[in-house]
């Protein structure tokens, strides 16, 4: 009998959070996702960014802290609300993120080598789909 989908699909998850982890070290995972989004959205409060990473407010605030002990991100009061910190990330930071994606892109054609640029398109729709579908939907970017 063949396993079920969402069955491989967490496998799949947690084989990825296992190999990210080691290539983004001395990162952790919810650090490199935070760089990853802060990237794209420059200013995104403490809340936000806890919503696009998947988890929670208090655990984005730990997140946040060690990255600017780091000198990997900066934050300041937001323009339009004071007491609302936005986050950006350093010019260390992107140097930071830009080896770790180095990483992360050698990983993934590591493990699509046999899918080529149409055949990998479609298993990224086809996975957007379901996650759409189960009312997770993806982040803006």
């Amino acid at each position: 009998m063949a396993p079920r989908i969402s069955y491989v699909v967490g496998r799949l998850d947690r084989a990825l959070r296992r190999e990210i982890g080691t290539l983004v070290a001395p990162l952790t995972v919810p650090q490199y996702t935070a760089l990853s989004i802060l990237r794209d959205r420059a200013g995104l409060s403490n809340a936000q960014l806890a919503r696009r990473s998947y988890v929670t407010p208090q655990s984005m605030n730990e997140v946040i802290a060690a990255l600017e002990r780091e000198g990997l991100v900066a934050r300041a009061p937001a323009a339009n609300h004071g007491r609302v910190l936005e986050t950006t990330v350093t010019d260390k930071g992107l140097e930071v993120l830009a080896r770790c994606d180095r990483a992360v892109t050698e990983m993934e054609d590591r493990m699509l080598a046999d899918l080529d640029a149409d055949a990998r398109a479609e298993l990224l729709k086809a996975l957007t789909d379901c996650v759409h579908r189960l009312g997770a939907g993806l982040p803006d970017a």
